[in-house]
Formats: C-alpha cells, structure tokens, sequence
C-alpha cells in the first residue's frame, strides 16, 4: 500500500528519537536531523522534551542553521530553547511567536533556504491552532514532515478546545493533495505516501463523525456521553484524549447545523 511504513531514510536525514514513549508519543517524540551531503550546517525539526542527554546527542550533529518547531506541544518544542543555547544561541522557529528564540514567528507562505535545503512552511492547523508541517526539497527528494497533525502510526488527538476539527479536515485535504511523497512525522514510523496516509485519516474521521451523530441521536449531548457510546473500550489513562477529540467532533457538529440552519438540541462540547 501507498501509505506503508519505511525502515530507509534518505542519507541526508536523520531520526533522533527521545526516550519519552507513551500512549500519547508512541515510540518517542520524532526529532529529525536534515543535512545535505558536504554542507556544514544542517536542520532541526522538532527538538523534543527537555531531556538532556537527548538534546546533547542533537547538539552533538550540529552545527545548524536554525532550528524548526511543528506545534507548541511540550513533547516537541519544551527543549527548544535548551538546544538553542547549547548551540550559542541557534534560532528556534515557530508558527507562535510564544515559541520562538531569536528569530522571527514562522508564516505560512514562507520558504526557508538555508544549507543546501528549502523549506516550505505548510499551515496545517487542527491538532493545534499553531501546527505546521513543512516540506524539505534537496536534490530529487521531496519529504514532508507533519508533526503530530499525521501521525505514523494510529491516529491523532484533535486538541479542543485549542485544536479545531473543521480546520484539521481542511489540513488534510490539502496534505492529500500533494501526491506520492515520502510523510516523516512526529511520532511512529516514515511512511511511503503523505497523500494515502491522509485519505486515510479523512476517511477515518469522517467514519467517527457518523458515529457521533449515531449516538446524538441516541441522545448523547456531552463530550464524556459521546465517549461512553463511541469509544467503549478506550483506555482510562488515555480517556481525556478521546474526550478532547469528542468535544472537537460536537463543536464541529454544533457548527455545521448553525450554518445550515438545522434545529437542534443542545451540544455541549466542555
């Protein structure tokens, strides 16, 4: 399939993974070293949790030209400004200026040069109001790295309230729209086909959003109801990240029948 994990990544990149592995961060938080062949500095994707010993096995492949953030979550930016200081003062650069270190909030339009590399920063909100993704061009390889709005492995936590359902489906129509390329995300494995993995994802939502109104219609009017009926079997320790997602379905849900004027009972997402 289109969308199947990889086990070989291009020699100008490099997984760094952090020992944070959990239900929430799978294997570990993804950080990716890229660096074309006979440049002297190269990229950071994604530093990680503020873990020493990782962050001097990053450090330890530099120098960089800067360093790129997908989403606030602490799991990936909480040792951005470590990293940068370990490497005198490298730049952090995030969509959210909360997250930046001497540079410049990201923007959505912009393409980064720098090492042999460009860098197209892709507005990917959903998972978060601040998340990325970028596409890394050097040579004939063209890699996208989607932070946690794809993931490797699974499927992802749409935030509520700071996350937004309606802009993650609209993220993934346009990641799916890229064609065949290489998807190197936050966490889980590479997989072969960005496009395939979001049509998956789609279809997935879209599947849960039936589900959802199957049980609105059962009566369920709150995001813990909804999860009682459409997540049975979810795990306890994991139980707040599928209300987060029910919530963002209602929201979602709530929104779509204020604008076609259908009537409804109240939906309460909190």
């Amino acid at each position: 399939m289109g969308g199947a994990a990889l086990e070989v990544l291009p020699g100008w990149v490099t997984l760094v993974r952090a020992p944070n592995p959990g239900p929430m961060t799978l294997d570990g938080t993804n950080t990716w070293v890229l660096r074309a062949p006979g440049e002297a500095h190269g990229i950071v994707i994604d530093p990680g949790p503020l873990d020493e010993e990782h962050l001097t096995r990053t450090a330890a492949q530099g120098p960089y030209a800067f360093i790129l953030v997908t989403h606030g979550h602490h799991d990936h930016v909480e040792g951005a400004a470590r990293l940068s200081e370990m490497l005198g003062g490298t730049a952090v650069l995030a969509a959210d200026p909360a997250h930046c270190v001497a540079g410049e909030p990201l923007d959505p339009a912009e393409r980064l040069g720098a090492a042999g590399i460009e860098i197209s920063v892709l507005n990917t909100p959903g998972h978060t109001a601040d998340s990325v993704s970028f596409l890394a061009e050097h040579a004939d390889d063209r890699l996208m790295f989607t932070g946690d709005t794809i993931l490797g492995r699974g499927s992802t936590v749409v935030a509520h309230p700071d996350g937004d359902l309606g802009a993650y489906l609209a993220s993934l129509e346009r990641l799916g729209a890229y064609g065949e390329m290489m998807m190197l995300p936050g966490h889980g494995p590479v997989r072969a086909d960005v496009s395939a993995v979001a049509r998956e994802y789609l279809d997935h939502r879209r599947e849960r959003l039936a589900q959802v109104e199957a049980a609105i219609a059962a009566g369920a009017r709150t995001a813990e109801q909804v999860v009682d009926i459409v997540y049975p079997d979810v795990e306890p320790g994991v139980r707040f990240a599928a209300i987060w997602s029910a919530a963002a379905q209602l929201d979602y849900l709530n929104h779509k029948k204020r604008e076609s004027g259908t009537p409804t009972g109240r939906l309460d997402p909190l």
